[in-house]
């Protein structure tokens, strides 16, 4: 199960700068991470100027994260008072450390979104171990006693896989005759 929390900070000021890095903020007063195991994600959804900003003015919001190649510096949003104040965006980070600058202007820009923190990985691995013990079962009522016979000596999820395969093969040969 995974827990949402709200996400917002406000740039302002030439070059003001913001780093998201949960496994840094969430160490507790005895210097241990309280979420230890957890997964996180940000999952940034808007990006406006306060009703302060200076009219005619640009501000250039960019993000600094990890791509697929390593970090990327890229511009997100282009805010100016009386044209774009607002700008709604689709954006996820996985992977921290994130860094919101305001590259140009004096906003201030706030950033809304929202932290997703995913289960501890114990619990993944519980979920993911009585997930396959049911399509074992599952699998094992549909099969006849004959199979059963010659596959003992195999393990069951290795079983499950190959019954799966064997679904979907068949599926696949009666779409070409058709």
């Amino acid at each position: 199960m995974a827990e949402e929390y709200l996400y917002g900070i406000t740039l302002k000021g030439l070059n003001s700068s913001e780093v998201w890095d949960p496994e840094h903020k969430n160490d507790d007063a005895d210097g241990t991470n309280q979420h230890f195991g957890a997964d996180q994600k940000l999952i940034i959804k808007m990006a406006l100027l306060g009703p302060e900003a200076n009219s005619g003015e640009l501000n250039v919001l960019q993000v600094e994260a990890m791509g697929l190649k390593g970090p990327i510096k890229t511009p997100i949003a282009l805010l100016e008072m009386g044209k774009t104040a607002q700008i709604i965006l689709d954006l996820s980070f996985p992977d921290p450390p994130v860094t919101f600058t305001l590259v140009k202007g004096s906003g201030p820009v706030h950033i809304v979104g929202h932290n997703l923190l995913g289960a501890h990985m114990e619990e993944f691995d519980d979920m993911d171990d009585e997930m396959e013990e049911e399509n074992i079962d599952d699998d094992d009522d549909d099969k006849e006693p004959e199979d059963e016979e010659e596959d003992e000596d195999e393990p069951k999820t290795k079983k499950a896989k190959l019954t799966t395969a064997a679904k979907y093969k068949n599926q696949v040969n009666k779409n070409k005759k058709k």
